[in-house]
């Protein structure tokens, strides 16, 4: 079986929400890269240990791959008004070998260093640092590879802030990957929320992938208590309703992303009642919040 390949070219930050769109629309894979990646304008950094690895550019690549005879124009046109642009992107069709499939998809994930020692490795790569704290992670059903700015600054905020011996609670888990790196970075015990069953199953196979035991929960399955650290990397609005629920949920740290750098003020300010609100730290037009409870 070929698969059909959509390609289109937009500004960076509106191929992060069509490429969920798509995603959400049935593609199997969504890729997204610099096109000017490889000649002399390509804008690569390279970061400084503590700091996540990635490009900067400003204008983005997404190429989706789906299932031959899907109304490609339809399908276009539903994911832009899903992902909330204003515009029909321009897109080019093409098509991929089902024997390069496979092939195609792995080349799209390589080890993402987070730090000075920490790596987010697929499970057919090795980690290019021996001695490293490695998370073995693969592309899933679920949210969180390591490779979205959202989740690579919540990554960052662990690796800074964990002694050794917290207990934590990740609301919206996703694949598990923030509280799996909490166990390998030292926590004493970590748990995961997440709505979605999908979600739980990948997280726990991720779990015993990396070799750490973490519980997994639908929400009326989670077990109550508090936690040292609450972390939730969802979306503004859902964080927004939520506030008295995670706030509850703390005994010391929130910390909090999936926010773009435009709404940190809003989600401050509400969880400014229960913590003691630090800085937003920002990546590639989004941020991270974190506080400490008061009193």
């Amino acid at each position: 079986m070929n698969w059909l390949s959509i390609t289109a070219e937009m500004g960076a930050e509106d191929a992060e929400l069509f490429s969920d769109a798509l995603l959400a629309s049935g593609a199997i894979s969504v890729d997204i890269q610099d096109p000017l990646a490889g000649t002399e304008n390509e804008q690569a950094i390279f970061n400084e240990p503590g700091e996540a690895c990635g490009k900067i550019w400003d204008i983005a690549r997404v190429t989706a791959l789906f299932e031959q005879g899907v109304d490609h124009a339809k399908l276009v046109e539903a994911s832009a008004i899903s992902a909330g642009l204003d515009y029909v992107p321009d897109y080019v069709l093409g098509e991929v070998m089902e024997q390069d499939w496979v092939r195609l998809t792995q080349s799209q994930f390589a080890p993402i260093r987070i730090s000075g020692r920490l790596w987010v490795t697929p499970s057919w790569r090795d980690c290019p640092e021996q001695g490293a704290v490695n998370l073995v992670l693969d592309p899933g059903l679920a949210f969180g590879t390591g490779s979205h700015p959202t989740t690579r600054l919540c990554l960052e905020w662990l690796d800074g802030h964990l002694k050794g011996g917290e207990t934590l609670l990740d609301y919206g888990c996703g694949s598990g990957i923030l509280a799996i790196a909490a166990m390998k970075l030292g926590a004493s015990m970590s748990l995961g929320i997440d709505i979605d069953p999908q979600a739980i199953i990948a997280s726990r196979q991720n779990a015993l992938q990396n070799e750490v035991e973490c519980g997994f929960f639908l929400p009326e399955e989670a077990p109550g208590g508090r936690y040292d650290i609450v972390i939730a990397n969802i979306l503004t609005n859902p964080l927004k309703l939520l506030a008295p629920i995670l706030a509850a949920y703390s005994k010391s740290w929130i910390v909090l992303s999936g926010i773009l750098e435009r709404q940190a003020e809003d989600v401050l300010r509400i969880y400014s009642e229960w913590f003691e609100m630090e800085k937003p730290v920002t990546s590639e037009g989004w941020a991270c919040l974190s506080g400490k409870r008061k009193g």
